[in-house]
């Protein structure tokens, strides 16, 4: 299993149920791929760099795992269709 780091940042008028449904269902998805969650931090709503899709602002989510290089792949795929996302990225972290 590879160690990964997963940010996302979710739309900011979404209510705190529908936060916490998104970020269930990325641990879900690392649980079932037989993946191992390291770390989930919540950083709340911050002010984006730039204006994506007309908004200012974003949550931010951050998430530390590890798996298997599918289980990205299906968290990729999962949230690029999520309509609550913004921008997402996952970054594979070795430590050398």
């Amino acid at each position: 299993m590879h160690p990964y780091e997963l940010m996302f940042i979710m739309h900011p008028s979404l209510e705190q149920p529908e936060q916490e449904a998104m970020v269930e269902r990325v641990k879900a998805l690392i649980e079932t791929g037989k993946g191992t969650i390291t770390e989930v931090k919540l950083w709340g709503k911050r002010r984006l760099a730039y204006e994506i899709a007309d908004q200012r602002e974003g949550f931010y989510v951050l998430v530390n795992y590890e798996a298997e290089p599918h289980v990205s792949k299906e968290i990729d795929r999962v949230l690029r269709i999520a309509e609550t996302v913004i921008r997402f990225m996952i970054v594979r972290t070795d430590e050398s």
